[in-house]
């Protein structure tokens, strides 16, 4: 019963810090070159046509990998090794500046680098090459540390089959859901660096109880950037770097309905966050205020109810899959649908957490630089509003053809009957195409 408790007290204490705090994102959206109404449209039927030429042209799903290797020095296991202490001195510096430091968010390393570089930052790296996290975790040098000095693997007890993949799901919703979007958290140095140390503390007594299967399950950076490095095109293997599509990675069901639903917080929390900068959130926010009397809080169920929506669409969607393709799907439930399909949705959550994040990422990055003693650089300088729009633009629409393509070779092997089982998720994709480019097509609200 204390295991059942522990993620609602998290919940009730992030809430305590409510407000609408929108932690990135540019300070304003412009009209598009084109007509909304044919943006759009263009962009839902360029989906939907994918989808239909795939059906028709498409009959097998890829045979192997294929990959072009190209040589890189072998570098052992000395860069690792020098990547996990440099992260843990910078961690550790940044704990003390956020508690001793500037107040001024914008002039402390600790807000400047946690949120951005670091949350951010790391999660673009892993789209491009794969989770870095294994590595990187500060929490898992330590308690690998500690193990070494120890001579074996701190661990008590086996991780319960029961916990699954829940605790990571439970800690994305926490971190990034609501501390980064909801709270003004990111906006405070002192609250930073102790959302730092708690969640520091909170994956170390996981990990003395469990072993290194907390970390890999419990931690939300940890799942979250492995989901990302699916679509990564460079893998680094040995002394090579290895090509992928984007879509190979997608192919291979997640492990669990709680993963499936982690990848639906993804696409909906960055969808959230884009939303919160609207007109349209900032009405219904003050509506529902008014209407509950729960000032900023009401921020908390509004982010819960939208996710909960969410998941019921990505639910039927799986539902009306295995029924559509009845007796040939080999008699798989709706949840082994819902597994199955959910990694092909990634594409769209990192296409819209890159679109969405690369401008506040430079832009912090910048800022850091700076505060650190260094030159100012601007690194959005070369960033013109079209050419940004135009980017915008871009990676939804590629993420969502890569997600087709996903879930179409996903459809070759659940049933025959592809160009029907496929059409709901397709839809759902076509939907969500368009409502990306509906949020960043909206001002932004001051």
């Amino acid at each position: 019963m204390r295991l059942r408790r522990t993620p609602l007290l998290a919940l009730v204490s992030l809430s305590l810090f409510a407000g609408v705090a929108t932690a990135h994102g540019v300070t304003t959206r412009f009209d598009a070159p084109i007509p909304l109404p044919l943006l759009f449209g263009g962009a839902g039927v360029t989906v939907a046509l994918t989808a239909v030429f795939l059906t028709a042209t498409v009959e097998h799903t890829p045979t192997g990998t294929r990959r072009f290797s190209l040589v890189t020095p072998d570098v052992g296991t000395a860069l690792p090794r020098i990547a996990r202490v440099a992260f843990l001195a910078l961690f550790l510096f940044i704990l003390a500046t956020g508690a001793i430091g500037p107040t001024n968010a914008r002039d402390n390393p600790a807000t400047l680098f946690t949120w951005s570089v670091w949350l951010k930052g790391v999660g673009l790296l892993a789209v491009l090459f794969g989770s870095p996290w294994r590595t990187l975790a500060p929490w898992r040098t330590i308690y690998d540390g500690v193990s070494k000095v120890e001579g074996d693997e701190l661990v008590m007890f086996d991780y319960p089959n029961s916990l699954g993949d829940w605790p990571a799901l439970v800690g994305f919703l926490a971190l990034v859901g609501i501390a980064e979007n909801l709270t003004q958290i990111p906006n405070s140095p002192r609250l930073t660096a102790i959302l730092l140390a708690g969640y520091t503390l909170f994956m170390l007594v996981g990990g003395v109880l469990f072993g290194k299967t907390w970390f890999e399950r419990a931690d939300p950076l940890a799942v979250l950037y492995r989901l990302f490095g699916r679509v990564a095109p460079f893998k680094l293997e040995g002394s090579g770097i290895d090509l992928r599509p984007p879509w190979r990675g997608c192919l291979h069901p997640v492990r669990s309905l709680a993963l499936s639903a982690f990848v639906v917080a993804s696409v909906y929390t960055v969808s959230f966050d884009g939303f919160t900068e609207t007109p349209e959130y900032q009405a219904i926010l003050f509506s529902a205020r008014d209407a509950t009397g729960l000032g900023s809080v009401v921020s908390l169920p509004l982010y819960l109810a939208g996710f909960l929506g969410f998941l019921l669409v990505f639910a039927l969607v799986a539902v009306l899959t295995r029924r559509i393709a009845g007796s040939e799907s080999g008699g798989e439930s709706w949840q082994r649908m819902a597994r199955a399909f959910a990694p092909t949705v990634v594409p769209i959550a990192v296409a819209y957490e890159v679109a969405h994040n690369y401008p506040f990422v430079l832009q912090q990055a910048s800022r850091l630089l700076a505060v650190l003693g260094g030159p100012e650089v601007e690194l959005l300088g070369w960033l013109s509003l079209p050419a940004f729009w135009a980017s915008q633009v871009l990676f939804i629409v590629v993420g969502h053809l890569v997600a087709v393509i996903a879930a179409h070779y996903v459809a070759l092997e659940r049933t025959n009957r592809v160009g029907w089982a496929h059409l709901p998720l397709t839809a759902l994709m076509v939907g969500y195409t368009i409502l990306s480019l509906w949020i960043i097509s909206r001002p932004v609200a001051t």
